[in-house]
């Protein structure tokens, strides 16, 4: 592996699969294959499903963690940034925190709480909302938090870009890294799921028949909805080679999202002649069976490469996935060499754009 890459050297997730350090056990995700939930969160006309993250106290899983009145989103970005900084074996202690970014993607933001604030002012007007919620409106909050319960004074980055929050994060902190804004960065993606969001999908069209039938269902048209926050720690080159006890999970070579353009020419640009040993595909959105993603890896690495499909709880959070389809591909336990991970998105008036990043695996 290339030794002057930044490297990805600690995962943690809050996700369908629970609160989790580290890569998701294989078992959870081939043995015993997820299944959506019905919601119960609010009334459904008729059976609904989404892929959800079951409840669970955050001081549970990072002892003193108080969130009575933060967003769940909020809440979940703490928890799994603790896990992430655990899983890194990093003593924050011994870390210039002024060197250390959070960089957060998301799509939606607290919509959680952004739906009660309005909600609270349609029905008590203006002067009877309550103020308390207005702060964890801002789709920033979420990193915000997490800069401020780990004392962490680096550039703070929230992105919401259309298709590819999680990967746009994923850039942005290797950037940050490679000019020497920072030493390390915790990336974070991830949303939640609300009646609202929920209702703006069904709208749309945009949703599977797996999400009205509780028999088992192949997603072939539309998405299942999902929600979590997948964290990674990057750390700058020669950081973590000094500690016996960090992890490496992949080293981040390049990266790029497009607009259009040629995605074919552009990802093999990128990768110089190289042919991955693995291809990623991401979901963002798009029907799993039908992902216009595996036929691009398949255009760019060779008919007879390794791709890993989207899977369809990480396919659910629709821009923000990114993220927990990496860890996912990871917890595969692929052979070494380089991975693309590739995510492509549609945009309502048929434009369509793409992101590639290029990771080396040791």
């Amino acid at each position: 592996m290339t030794p002057t890459l930044p490297t990805i050297t600690g995962i943690g997730s809050v996700s369908p699969y629970g609160p989790l350090a580290g890569l998701i056990p294989p078992e959870l995700t081939a043995q015993c294959p997820l299944e959506p939930s019905a919601i119960t969160a609010w009334k459904t006309a008729g059976l609904r499903r989404a892929f959800l993250v079951k409840p669970f106290r955050p001081a549970d899983v990072v002892p003193g963690l108080k969130t009575r009145r933060l967003d769940r989103l909020s809440a979940w970005a703490l928890v799994a940034s603790s896990l992430a900084i655990k899983d890194a074996g990093i003593d924050l202690s011994q870390v210039d925190r002024s060197r250390v970014a959070v960089v957060f993607a998301t799509s939606f933001g607290c919509v959680e709480l952004t739906e009660a604030f309005y909600q609270s002012a349609a029905a008590n007007g203006w002067s009877g909302t309550d103020p308390s919620t207005f702060p964890e409106t801002l789709a920033n909050a979420p990193a915000s938090h997490v800069a401020l319960f780990h004392d962490l004074r680096g550039p703070n980055i929230t992105v919401g870009s259309k298709g590819f929050a999680g990967e746009s994060a994923l850039i942005q902190a290797a950037s940050l890294l490679r000019h020497g804004q920072a030493d390390l960065a915790i990336v974070l993606a991830g949303d939640t799921l609300t009646r609202a969001v929920y209702e703006w999908y069904e709208a749309a069209d945009l949703l599977s028949p797996a999400c009205y039938n509780s028999e088992s269902l192949p997603v072939a048209d539309g998405f299942v909805p999902s929600e979590g926050v997948t964290a990674l720690v990057l750390e700058a080159a020669g950081r973590c080679e000094v500690r016996s006890e960090a992890h490496s999970y992949a080293r981040f070579r390049s990266g790029c999202w497009v607009a259009g353009g040629q995605p074919v020419e552009i990802a093999r640009q990128m990768l110089c002649g190289c042919v991955p040993s693995l291809t990623i595909c991401a979901g963002n959105g798009a029907p799993c069976a039908t992902s216009p993603t595996i036929g691009l890896a398949r255009e760019i690495a060779g008919q007879n490469a390794a791709v890993v499909p989207p899977q369809a709880v990480a396919a659910g959070l629709a821009d923000t996935g990114a993220l927990l389809h990496l860890i996912l591909a990871l917890s595969s336990r692929p052979s070494s060499g380089l991975a693309l991970l590739l995510g492509t998105s549609l945009g309502t008036s048929g434009d369509s754009g793409f992101a590639a990043l290029l990771l080396e695996l040791p």
